[in-house]
């Protein structure tokens, strides 16, 4: 590859992942890293639960099974490297009756075949003893400041403050204009999470998929009653979504977390129902992939915003899993958006999914296990990149 330079847009751990790896195979070229935002990690870096996804979920072969598992590892060593905490703790995958036994065999041999570690199949009251999947838990916005540190050091140049508002091609690479000025680069990544199909059409991609915000948001155990979960405690989810219902996080700064439910956000970065922004709802509400998805789900859709509007209902249905939890025992915590590609048909993407234009890159749905499977994603797609032909 002969490019000198490159611009990466998005200071999220994906983003800072890819400078980092392009710095690693290409020493002194030139990285800039641009972020909208005055830190690194703002938005779904920086609110998600912090587990380090095993694997269990996600189909052989696919994309996400893939970088899942080599992530899983890459991040761990990188933890250890920098002297990061990284806990490694149980995960237990319940059904809660006969009906989700065949969907929970699905994952045992999902799991199989993505090398989960430490897979076990319990019964009765071995549930209550030992948890059966090796998963780690990591503090993922300390870990995308680590990671720019490391870019830094190695040359690379962070711009915050800056957002993109357009791009412009000339003979030796791409302008990228933002609000602080102009970058420009031989070539050009663009991971810009929340606002990626917004970035993306800028530099001439198609619409196709729209990002959908979805707010999960959680409770949190009280100190008193935090001895309920040792570890991780998720429930078999529904093949049609993406996400995976409320579920029970130990976190390693403290804590455990119960959530998230999944309610469509008033904003593409609408963490509270106080976040409304017309222009974003406006936007939502006219992408066809929406209105078809809405039509299909909507029962669904009523289910999550009763969890949402109602602690009675999130309570109910977290006590699935833990039969003596009362309402009582939690308070409110906090809540992430998640980037949600939906296409035109009003399909939820699910694998990752990157396009290639020229020099540009546009990854376009980077979805959970996406912190956990950064590095490798860098790995991936700098790989790509470099079988791309030039201009």
């Amino acid at each position: 590859m002969k490019a000198k330079s490159f611009v990466i847009v998005g200071g999220g751990i994906v983003g800072l992942a890819i400078a980092r790896r392009l710095l690693e195979l290409f020493p002194g070229t030139g990285i800039t890293v641009i972020e909208k935002e005055p830190s690194v990690g703002t938005h779904q870096t920086g609110h998600n639960s912090g587990v380090v996804h095993a694997g269990v979920y996600y189909p052989s072969g696919s994309l996400k099974a893939l970088l899942c598992t080599r992530g899983r590892e890459l991040l761990k060593d990188a933890c250890e490297k920098w002297d990061l905490p990284y806990v490694e703790c149980g995960k237990l995958i319940v059904a809660r009756d006969e009906s989700e036994l065949p969907a929970l065999q699905k994952l045992e041999q999902r799991a199989l075949a993505n090398g989960v570690p430490g897979l076990r199949w319990l019964e009765g009251t071995a549930m209550t003893d030992v948890e059966p999947y090796v998963h780690g838990v990591v503090d993922f916005g300390r870990f995308a400041r680590r990671l720019a540190q490391d870019v830094e050091e190695r040359g690379g140049n962070l711009r915050l403050n800056s957002e993109v508002i357009g791009f412009r091609r000339n003979g030796q690479g791409t302008r990228v204009l933002t609000s602080a000025g102009e970058v420009e680069g031989e070539k050009v990544v663009i991971c810009a999470g929340l606002q990626s199909d917004r970035v993306a059409q800028l530099a001439g991609d198609v619409a196709d998929p729209a990002i959908v915000p979805f707010r999960g948001e959680y409770y949190r155990l009280v100190p008193a009653r935090e001895y309920l979960v040792k570890g991780l405690v998720y429930p078999v989810p529904d093949p049609r979504y993406p996400f995976l219902g409320v579920h029970f996080t130990r976190r390693i700064t403290g804590g455990v977390d119960i959530g998230p439910n999944a309610v469509l956000a008033m904003a593409r970065e609408g963490y509270s129902w106080r976040d409304l922004k017309i222009a974003d709802m406006r936007e939502t509400i006219a992408w066809p992939g929406f209105r078809r998805l809405a039509r299909q789900h909507w029962r669904a859709g009523a289910r999550e915003l009763s969890t949402s509007l109602s602690k009675h209902f999130f309570v109910s249905a977290a006590r699935c899993y833990i039969p003596s939890l009362r309402s009582e025992d939690v308070v409110p915590g906090p809540a992430g958006v998640r980037a949600q590609a939906v296409a035109a048909d009003g399909t939820l993407v699910d694998d990752f999914q990157v396009h290639f234009l020229g020099p540009v890159v546009t990854v376009r749905n980077a979805p959970s296990p996406a912190a956990t499977s950064s590095l490798a994603i860098a790995q991936h797609l700098v790989e790509r990149l470099m079988e791309q032909p030039e201009g």
